[in-house]
């Protein structure tokens, strides 16, 4: 007997549900922040974007529409980020906050393959139910181990070529490299991880169940 089949999302209604994310989280910001940076000059852009943020949440409560706590979270940080940079007077220390969080969650998931306990399981599991034979079975422990890993080193990198770029270019040169650089890196992973977890899907498919011993 195999294992049960578990089926992935297709890639049409995944993108559905993440370029109006995409859009309101990425594009947009980039897109306030270089027109508030045009016309209000750096810390203007500071405030622009940081009213943009809490303008989402506002929209939503209005709407009546559920505040995701991933957006309750962004402007609660966009907020400290804000005023640490006002405080410090400092562009950089603004920019460098959020790559100071990626180093850390980067260390996050590393510890947690150290804890046999990788972080990606419980990421993918909020997003595709597998059955609790398949989570088991010593091949999938071994992918969420691995890309638990690679996502881990993913951030690191980001987080090394965003200081780079913050410390040797302009802002707004920094802004546009930096998120080509980061959408560059995050992509190809995605599109690793996605195959993977494909690849060990079939092969699992056709591994016979293990039959408790009596």
């Amino acid at each position: 007997m195999s294992h049960p089949p578990v089926a992935l999302p297709r890639l049409a209604v995944l993108a559905r549900q993440a370029v109006p994310k995409l859009l309101e989280g990425v594009v947009a910001p980039l897109a306030v922040f270089y027109a508030a940076l045009a016309l209000l000059g750096p810390w203007g852009a500071l405030i622009a974007v940081a009213s943009w943020v809490y303008g989402c949440v506002g929209w939503r409560l209005i709407r009546r529409i559920p505040v995701p706590g991933t957006m309750v979270v962004a402007a609660i940080a966009i907020t400290l980020r804000t005023l640490v940079a006002f405080w410090s007077k400092s562009l950089v220390v603004y920019f460098i906050q959020p790559e100071l969080g990626t180093i850390f969650l980067s260390v996050v998931f590393l510890a947690s393959v150290r804890l046999n306990r990788p972080l990606v399981q419980r990421l993918t599991l909020d997003y595709i139910p597998l059955p609790s034979a398949v989570l088991k079975h010593e091949r999938m422990r071994r992918f969420f181990a691995r890309i638990t890993l690679l996502w881990a080193f993913v951030l690191l990198a980001n987080s090394a070529v965003s200081i780079w770029l913050l410390l040797h270019q302009s802002i707004g040169s920094y802004l546009l490299v930096r998120t080509a650089a980061v959408a560059a890196i995050s992509g190809l992973a995605i599109a690793f991880s996605l195959y993977a977890f494909r690849r060990v899907l079939r092969r699992l498919h056709h591994d016979p169940v293990p039959v408790p011993a009596a």
